[in-house]
């Protein structure tokens, strides 16, 4: 029990989905890249990412209580805030050594971004829009980073790659403040849910959606790693399906929590199906 506790707390699924970014950043920027760094680069994201989760947990007890968050073991009673602020800051430091280890830049890198992890835990995420960009640039984040690994840089590749993880990212965030909408009443949290109107923040998230959809078509039509090239073309198009089919659930007048809880949880399946068509299509 204390073991799924804690792979609970760290979301270490999700860890390990930014470790794959990281890979496949640094794939999609050069096939040539030194495994060691990969490898770096794999352990920085499961660890810095499992120390941002802990500090969250344990800022967010009450919100997470209130919103019978069963799925936080905190809120179970498996574990305590003590224990999640204990692996927040045993967690912290081997990510970052990982990170100086590839490069400074890559350290810098990842520094700048769990600090902001950190803050977004603490002040960010009240302000709502700008806790969700934090959110959606986190999930860009292991695309870059895996650039900066390959090839020191960022090249088109990598930028549209980062840019449809952002777009998503944020539209998935404004569908968590629908489904959150009580409890982050406690924390004052103003996400657009709460500041316009479920209905503001569903049919804005399914725009957002909707230009993620487009954009996924200028690879295929104009980078040169995917140009013309099926691998890419049909995982993406099983992508843009589910978030047009996710687009057309939010703007009809029956959006609750639950039903974006379930739409959440879909739109994961698509973007699992978008990083198979951006790796095979880089080979």
């Amino acid at each position: 029990m204390k073991i799924k506790a804690i792979w609970d707390l760290l979301r270490l699924e999700h860890g390990l989905m930014y470790g794959i970014g990281v890979i496949i950043g640094a794939v999609v920027a050069s096939k040539n890249v030194n495994f060691l760094k990969i490898l770096l680069g794999f352990l920085t994201a499961v660890f810095l990412q499992a120390s941002a989760f802990s500090l969250n947990d344990y800022i967010d007890y009450e919100t997470d209580l209130e919103n019978k968050r069963y799925d936080r073991p905190l809120v179970r009673g498996d574990l305590s805030r003590h224990h999640a602020l204990i692996l927040c800051l045993i967690l912290a430091p081997p990510g970052f050594l990982a990170s100086y280890l590839i490069s400074i830049k890559a350290f810098l890198f990842a520094f700048i971004i769990t600090l902001l992890g950190y803050l977004y835990d603490i002040k960010i995420k009240k302000f709502g829009l700008a806790g969700n960009v934090y959110i959606a640039l986190s999930m860009a984040a292991p695309f870059i980073f895996g650039g900066i690994i390959a090839i020191d840089n960022i090249n088109p590749a990598i930028i549209m790659l980062s840019l449809l993880a952002f777009l998503s990212g944020v539209a998935r965030e404004i569908m968590k403040g629908i489904e959150d909408i009580k409890g982050d009443a406690i924390r004052d949290i103003r996400t657009l849910a709460r500041v316009k109107g479920i209905a503001f923040a569903s049919k804005t998230s399914s725009l957002i959606y909707i230009l993620a959809v487009i954009l996924s078509f200028i690879p295929f039509l104009l980078i040169q790693e995917y140009k013309y090239d099926l691998k890419y073309l049909i995982p993406v198009l099983i992508t843009d399906a589910i978030l047009i089919k996710t687009s057309y659930e939010l703007v009809k007048p029956d959006v609750t929590p639950k039903k974006i809880s379930k739409l959440r949880k879909l739109t994961l399946i698509g973007f699992l199906f978008g990083l198979v068509g951006f790796i095979l299509g880089a080979f």
